[in-house]
């Protein structure tokens, strides 16, 4: 059993547990979130359904895309 790796249990976390302690509240990010659910994207959705692959949700893409312009992010 020399070779078996122990796993060590009490190691702190390499990254926060949620996504909600990566951000503070007033983050500009949080702010996109909120405004791109409250959207109405059924139209968009089913130019998507159509499709027969999986897709990342359209609200999720849009924050991103929105997100990336507000902050000069185009790569």
């Amino acid at each position: 059993m020399t070779r078996v790796i122990i796993a060590e249990r009490k190691t702190d976390y390499l990254m926060p547990p949620s996504v909600e302690d990566w951000l503070n509240q007033d983050h500009l990010a949080r702010f996109v979130v909120e405004v791109v659910d409250g959207l109405d994207l059924s139209n968009l959705g089913r130019q998507y359904a159509r499709r027969s692959s999986k897709a990342h949700h359209l609200a999720t893409l849009l924050a991103i895309l929105v997100y990336g312009y507000a902050t000069g992010t185009f790569e």
